[in-house]
């Protein structure tokens, strides 16, 4: 079998990269997407890093995404008062690899919708179940027959649910706050800017344009709850541009942050990429950057192989150690950025190039 008939679950980033790179390739695909077409793409702003870049470049949209991102040219760690940490040109952590761009999310999910086109994708309409041999039900009644069935809905992943099972993704004891500022008033807010408080609070900046700012806040918590009152009232003590931002953060969109702990992703008929394989914590920035890698991936393999479910079990052999090694990145920077302030701020100043570039080394590789 050639070409499967393939239904692809989610139209987010990973769920319409994918469906790209499958109609590249002459697959007859169809996409389902639970949320009405004006309710995609939740959430405010995405730092691409090189290794992302690169696989749009696989996918055939890097040009269409550069024309409305934003090059990241440095990267900046600062304490809470904006005191400087480290500092260092992108290009000493990923060489030759690529650029790193910013940009939102609304405006890198229409590139894909644009690309991808109307004759394929499905609004308003959410799975129900998925038999062993591919019968699709819906919860409006219908169903359908499927070669191959991609899981692409995200952390709470239907697909997962009913045909893979396993633990829920579990609590990171993570909250956190997204949202994009007007800012014409700050020419030193450049690039991506991380700084970093005590007991594990964080506020990121991300020039968007030169007039936008995407802001990413988190703390620590033990509920999945947003805390009570104000919640920038728990950055009240950070200096430099962050209490004039925080001034446009009152309808920040707020998340709970959670890892999946399923290693599964393959099975007869069936595969998961993007979150609903492995979301987790945002530390290294790659999210985004897996879930293009699966997308472009799984299309290779599905093109190479005439098997189904040979290519999906060298597509699950092809990504583990990947995202295993960003897994383990992001718990050891997570744990850094808990240490005690005193010591988490001399291990920067003394050694955060350093520590960048052992992160994310093996993704130089082509994935």
């Amino acid at each position: 079998m050639n070409k499967p008939r393939t239904l692809i679950v989610g139209a987010g980033i990973s769920g319409l990269a994918l469906t790209k790179a499958l109609l590249d390739r002459g697959f007859p695909v169809d996409v389902v997407e639970r949320r009405p077409a004006a309710g995609q793409a939740l959430g405010a702003g995405l730092y691409l890093p090189a290794n992302a870049v690169r696989t749009l470049q696989g996918i055939g949209v890097a040009n269409e995404v550069a024309e409305r991102a934003e090059p990241v040219t440095r990267q900046l760690l600062q304490d809470h008062r904006g005191h400087p940490l480290a500092e260092f040109e992108v290009n000493r952590i990923w060489g030759e690899v690529g650029p790193c761009l910013a940009i939102t999310r609304a405006e890198l999910h229409d590139v894909l919708r644009t690309a991808v086109g109307d004759t394929t994708l499905r609004h308003d309409r959410e799975v129900s179940s998925v038999a062993d041999n591919g019968n699709v039900t819906f919860t409006d009644g219908a169903n359908s027959t499927y070669d191959l069935v991609v899981g692409a809905d995200g952390i709470d992943s239907a697909v997962r649910r009913t045909l893979f099972g396993g633990p829920e993704p579990r609590f990171l004891g993570q909250l956190c706050w997204r949202f994009i500022a007007d800012d014409t008033t700050t020419p030193a807010l450049t690039d991506w800017t991380a700084r970093l408080g005590s007991k594990g609070r964080t506020f990121l900046t991300v020039r968007l344009s030169a007039d936008r700012v995407y802001c990413y806040a988190d703390i620590n918590s033990t509920v999945t709850t947003a805390p009570p009152g104000d919640w920038r009232e728990l950055f009240a003590d950070f200096g430099g541009p962050v209490p004039h931002l925080l001034e446009q953060g009152a309808d920040a969109y707020f998340a709970a942050l959670h890892e999946s702990e399923n290693t599964a992703w393959a099975r007869p008929g069936a595969v998961l990429i993007g979150d609903a394989a492995h979301a987790f914590s945002p530390s290294m920035a790659q999210g985004g950057a897996m879930a293009l890698e699966d997308a472009l991936v799984l299309a290779e393999t599905l093109a190479t192989e005439t098997d189904v479910n040979t290519a999906l079990t060298k597509f699950q052999a092809r990504r583990a150690d990947r995202v295993a090694w960003v897994v383990t990145q992001n718990h050891r920077r997570d744990k850094a950025r808990n240490l005690p302030t005193p010591l988490r701020n001399l291990t920067l100043r003394w050694s955060g190039e350093r520590l960048f570039k052992a992160n994310h080394a093996p993704l130089h590789s082509m994935p």
